[in-house]
């Protein structure tokens, strides 16, 4: 189940606000996307702003890329936010969903329940 929260900014003013989040919790935005532009420099219009940030927590992915390298197919975090029927959105697919599904390790889950909970406040601090 994704996790996602209402905000009234605009797309750029809740992605600024989650870049500043993401650095006060002592993660790191490795690269953004921003759809909107890519699409359209490809010809393909998109009405809508969507800005994707790939979050990461550098000791917590060092550790349980050291248990399982594996695990790098669902790292870094993905943040989305997007515009949809006039409102903007935050969102994210929790981290314990995505490691679930490539590991059972109990110590993977209780890194991704860590990192998930410093999301949901970063998200809910950005909105």
């Amino acid at each position: 189940m994704i996790y996602k929260k209402q905000t009234a900014k605009s797309v750029t003013t809740a992605f600024e606000a989650m870049q500043a989040a993401v650095k006060a919790h002592g993660f790191g935005v490795l690269h953004t996307y921003d759809f909107k532009q890519t699409l359209a420099d490809k010809g393909f219009p998109l009405a809508h702003g969507c800005i994707v940030m790939e979050v990461c927590n550098p000791k917590q992915a060092s550790e349980v890329l050291a248990m399982d390298m594996a695990l790098n197919m669902a790292l870094p975090c993905r943040v989305s936010i997007y515009e949809q029927d006039g409102t903007t959105w935050i969102g994210m697919v929790p981290p314990t969903e995505q490691l679930s599904l490539i590991s059972g390790d109990e110590r993977i889950a209780e890194a991704a329940r860590g990192v998930e909970a410093a999301m949901k406040e970063m998200i809910d601090e950005a909105a």
